[in-house]
């Protein structure tokens, strides 16, 4: 398995390229301003996209999917509880915010016209899909958004091979190094957050790689460690 990770420009979301049976890849959260980069990877690496699939519906983790989706013919997968954030308006973070990120948009050069994905389907919890010769499996875990999702993968991308990892989680907003996705945009719940952490995040085994959508990958093992989010949990018992 090989991951190659961008960082989108407007908001540096982590945009990941995860390549499975030869010449063949998903793509995780395009954000904004990834484009131009995400397919000069895609040519260079002569790839083909199976499928955008989004750890969760805001427009900084899903700005660039209907393009990217376009470009290959394929769907955007989402969780049925965020798919509502993916239509004509583009997300529910109200006008104040979008015209904000707008405005950024077009100060780097960025076309600042949201765009609906064509085809969009929809994921639960639990499922296992078959992707790009990947097994990727869905866990929900709202609290950031209703929405949200952990994307857990077997193995670990070659550069990671040697390093005391087993598995990859690509996390979203949900769990950062040393830190936890805000609560306080649409579709957040810091109780709803509070549970997600203590029923699927402590779960995860400290083998684990996290890909996280916002900043430096990190591994189970040190966020349990670590991450006062995580750390106070467990002190609650």
């Amino acid at each position: 398995m090989l991951i190659t990770a961008l960082s989108a420009p407007v908001l540096g979301t982590g945009c990941y390229v995860v390549t499975g049976r030869a010449g063949r890849c998903i793509v995780v959260d395009p954000g904004i301003g990834v484009l131009a980069p995400l397919r000069e990877v895609l040519a260079a690496e002569v790839l083909t996209v199976e499928a955008v699939v989004l750890t969760h519906g805001h427009v900084d983790h899903t700005w660039s999917a209907a393009a990217v989706a376009a470009d290959a013919g394929a769907p955007v997968l989402v969780h049925a509880d965020d798919a509502h954030r993916l239509g004509e308006r583009g997300d529910d973070v109200g006008p104040g915010l979008m015209a904000a990120l707008q405005q950024q948009m077009a100060a780097a050069g960025l076309d600042p016209t949201w765009r609906p994905p064509g085809e969009v389907h929809e994921v639960r919890h639990g499922e296992v899909l078959d992707l790009a010769g990947l097994a990727v499996r869905i866990t929900h875990a709202p609290g950031h958004t209703e929405g949200s999702v952990l994307l857990a993968l077997d193995g670990v991308p070659e550069h990671a091979e040697g390093l005391d990892v087993a598995s990859t989680v690509l996390t979203g907003d949900v769990l950062f190094a040393g830190s936890i996705g805000r609560t306080d945009l649409p579709g957040g719940d810091h109780p709803t957050m509070l549970a997600t952490l203590r029923t699927h995040v402590l779960a995860l085994p400290d083998t684990a790689l996290l890909l996280p959508g916002h900043g430096p990958a990190t591994t189970m093992a040190a966020e349990r460690a670590s991450n006062p989010f995580l750390t106070g949990l467990v002190a609650a018992g």
